[in-house]
């Protein structure tokens, strides 16, 4: 994330809360959580010290949309980067409709299953909202798909 798209995104994002306050400009125009209409997929994060996973839950009650909400072991990094055979993670998903009534968050905790394993092959969501497969873009004399961390970064 290049510097000033860092600092704008926690100025205005996290410290003044602006999208969820209704503030955030786009193309000068103020966008609110209840104007996106696409499914919403949300990941908290049992033990996340930046966005603890009950704010992160209410997507549920902000967004006018189907929400699914996933809630991993770990932290804010560990919990999402996850390696796909780590067998010491766990997680918890359940999807809501935009018309299903509101579950407090202990109870969601209470009433969703408990999965053992990395949350990443469990979840297909994406493929589920996604179109066909196609081939990545080529970007000019940069190969999208080398081993991180990519050509691009030493390109000169």
């Amino acid at each position: 994330m290049p510097a000033r798209m860092h600092s704008e995104y926690l100025r205005r994002l996290f410290l003044d809360n602006d999208f969820a306050e209704g503030r955030h400009l786009v193309d000068g125009k103020p966008v609110a959580l209840t104007d996106i209409r696409a499914p919403i997929f949300a990941v908290g994060t049992e033990t996340d010290h930046v966005a603890p996973w009950r704010s992160v839950y209410k997507f549920r009650i902000l967004a006018d949309t189907d929400v699914t909400f996933l809630l991993t072991t770990g932290g804010h990094n560990a919990g999402i980067v996850s390696g796909v055979h780590n067998t010491r993670r766990s997680y918890r998903v359940a999807s809501a409709a935009v018309t299903d009534t509101y579950i407090d968050p202990e109870i969601w905790l209470a009433q969703v299953p408990h999965r053992q394993g990395s949350w990443w092959p469990g979840v297909e969501w994406v493929r589920a909202c996604s179109g066909e497969d196609v081939a990545p873009p080529r970007l000019g004399n940069i190969d999208p798909t080398c081993p991180a961390p990519g050509s691009y970064v030493y390109a000169r």
